[in-house]
């Protein structure tokens, strides 16, 4: 079934590519939108699943009259969201004359946007559905100087109707997955009118930009900008838990499940090195109650931030105080990044990262997947699959010093190979703006 459909799908292409390849693929998604909507709606519905933005999405938005400067962002999912969050600020200080728009594809994305840059953005909405009335709509209210997509999402119709409108359109931050570049290579005769529409293209890596030009990017408008995700500094600030003289061990943004993981592993490390302590940061503080019965049946000494506990007293300490986890990782030995043993999608490393500090996550980490893939080119960071490969490699930090020192020696080579990404893209936007 998926050859038949491949092959169809090819087929169709064949034939668009003859014609005005815009206005046909404009036409065919029409009659698929119209066709597929009403099965599209029921199946939703049937599944308890609501059709977040689905307005917006239409191009059914108000009009936020926004004048005639406008930038706008797109960011389709929650990691695509977080990784303009340093751009966009800097953006806003560097041309306070223009108006700051942030879209997104998604419900998470969308909400991760409110949160965010309700501040800083003149206007939040959904990305149109890539079909005609719908992009036209949209333009026609945003009315977008330039646009932004972080990563690489291909939207022909979108794409055709901003260079018709003389709107510049770039790819930053892009990337591509193999599977991805697999499927687009096979129909590089009709991705190479879609990507000679973008200004330009700016790539994580020189392996992004050959598979970008092999799919037919033009060469003289695709360049690599690294990665914005590595844009981050640290805080400079420093705190006193008592922790000289001790390996501190941080399980940062923990979600239920992953408590009962992290502390049976610790102490289990616990009876073998006397000079390691543990500071357990939970996602939502409304689980400490939970928390608490866990630590009891463990028969572990624990403190909590909000009482003033230090590592002298006990050996763990439950940081149930807002907004310090990440001025706390310079203290510590190496991290465990939560939201990685369920279906979270685990939470950004390079807050431990940039302090030189190696991480280790499980195995759920899409909403930063790009950033986990390029730590574990290295020791930087590991990905497990299960609480036993956990436990092995934070022994394997804890017992060889000489691994370890290496693993913090990656963590400053990736940085550095990586940051520089932001002030490229503010310098580019100088050139047009």
């Amino acid at each position: 079934m998926v050859i038949y459909t491949v092959l169809i799908l090819l087929l169709v292409l064949i034939i668009i590519s003859v014609f005005d390849v815009f206005f046909l693929y404009g036409l065919l998604s029409t009659i698929v939108f119209i066709v597929l909507m009403p099965f599209y709606f029921v199946f939703r519905v049937m599944n308890r699943k609501f059709l977040y933005g689905w307005k917006e999405k239409l191009g059914f938005i108000k009009n936020p009259h926004l004048g005639d400067k406008v930038i706008m962002f797109h960011g389709v999912s929650v990691g695509e969201t977080i990784a303009l969050e340093n751009l966009i600020k800097k953006t806003k200080e560097e041309f306070p004359d223009y108006k700051i728009v942030v879209t997104t594809g998604t419900k998470t994305g969308q909400e991760i946007a409110l949160k965010k840059y309700s501040n800083i953005a003149d206007f939040i909405t959904y990305f149109p559905f890539d079909i005609p009335f719908c992009v036209k709509s949209f333009l026609n209210k945003v009315r977008p100087t330039v646009v932004l997509i972080a990563e690489t999402e291909l939207w022909p119709v979108f794409s055709s109707l901003c260079k018709r409108r003389n709107i510049k359109l770039y790819c930053i931050n892009g990337r591509m997955s193999d599977s991805t570049f697999s499927l687009y290579k096979l129909m590089k005769f009709f991705f190479t009118r879609v990507l000679s529409k973008y200004t330009k293209i700016m790539t994580q890596s020189e392996i992004d930009k050959q598979k970008l030009l092999a799919i037919g990017a033009p060469e003289d408008r695709t360049t690599v900008m690294k990665n914005l995700k590595f844009d981050v500094k640290p805080v400079n600030e420093t705190i006193d838990l008592g922790q000289d003289g001790y390996r501190v061990i941080i399980a940062g943004s923990t979600h239920k499940g992953e408590d009962e993981i992290v502390l049976e592993m610790f102490k289990e490390k616990l009876t073998k090195y006397n000079d390691i302590k543990l500071l357990l940061v939970p996602r939502h503080t409304t689980r400490i109650p939970n928390i608490i019965e866990i630590l009891d049946k463990l028969g572990v000494s624990y403190g909590f931030r909000s009482k003033s506990a230090t590592f002298k007293d006990v050996d763990i300490i439950v940081l149930d105080t807002m907004g310090e986890l990440s001025k706390m990782y310079y203290m510590c030995y190496f991290a465990f990044i939560g939201g990685s043993f369920n279906k979270t999608g685990g939470h950004n490393p390079l807050e431990a990262t940039v302090y030189g500090k190696p991480t280790i996550t499980g195995p759920s980490i899409h909403n930063f997947r790009d950033i986990y893939w390029l730590l574990s080119q290295s020791n930087a960071g590991k990905i497990v699959k299960t609480p036993k490969e956990l436990s092995d490699y934070a022994e394997k930090l804890l017992s060889d010093k000489a691994f370890y020192t290496q693993a913090c020696e990656d963590c400053k080579t990736i940085f550095q190979d990586q940051q520089g990404a932001l002030d490229i893209v503010i310098g580019e936007l100088r050139t047009i703006l």
